[in-house]
């Protein structure tokens, strides 16, 4: 498969565009084929041993925007403007487990693993979550997968952006009592899944105030 070249400056160009934007123009809207583009960046998004510890519910149902208002004070502007709202779920510890049915669903049936390789990789898995990274609590397990699902989070930002489309990240919100309300009102099993960020998606209103701000390249990078 070949891939199309984008020049070096377009993409620098995309990810200056790219700006958290605060209030959208709720006139305008993303066709289908542009949020499906977007997801489908997510769905190709790497993740640590490739097993996906993700899950992107797109909140399009006013009411149900209304009553993500009280628990995420950085959200209600955009709830109230954007084209797309999407909560970024990230798995919790039973499902993460090196031993979960998860893991071996995903190793057996979406991988397709034969028998030899699965056992191969769960050794691996093991020891990456028991002495690599030691991931022995819950909490550190749920941090982990949300690490991984913060990576589909930038690419759908940018290639949002290399398209146009704005975007704004939000982690303004209370995070047990959001976790409560998708239990309650969206369905969502909060044993297995737990909130790691909210994206808006949509058309800027407004160009940013300024110019984006960075420290230096040699602030950051050091070569050795």
């Amino acid at each position: 498969m070949s891939i199309p070249n984008t020049s070096k400056e377009d993409i620098l160009n995309a990810f200056q565009y790219r700006h958290a934007t605060k209030e959208f123009d709720e006139t305008r809207k993303l066709t289908d084929d542009d949020i499906n583009f977007i997801l489908k960046t997510a769905n190709l998004s790497p993740s640590s041993f490739g097993f996906e510890p993700w899950h992107f519910i797109v909140v399009q149902d006013k009411e149900l925007r209304e009553l993500l208002k009280p628990v995420a004070w950085g959200a209600p502007l955009k709830l109230d403007t954007a084209s797309h709202f999407i909560l970024g779920l990230s798995m919790k510890a039973p499902m993460t487990k090196w031993d979960s049915d998860y893991i071996m669903h995903m190793m057996k049936d979406v991988k397709q693993f034969p028998e030899d390789v699965v056992e191969m990789y769960s050794k691996f898995y093991r020891e990456f979550q028991e002495r690599d990274f030691n991931l022995d609590s819950d909490k550190k397990l749920f941090d982990w997968a949300s690490k991984q699902t913060y990576i589909a989070l930038a690419n759908m930002m940018t290639s949002a952006a290399l398209n146009g489309i704005d975007s704004c990240p939000i982690e303004g919100f209370h995070q047990e009592k959001a976790e409560m309300l998708l239990k309650e009102k969206f369905g969502v099993d909060t044993d297995k899944y737990g909130l790691s960020y909210m994206v808006a998606f949509g058309y800027r209103k407004a160009e940013p105030p300024h110019a984006k701000t960075r420290r230096d390249m040699d602030a950051i990078v050091t070569w050795k």
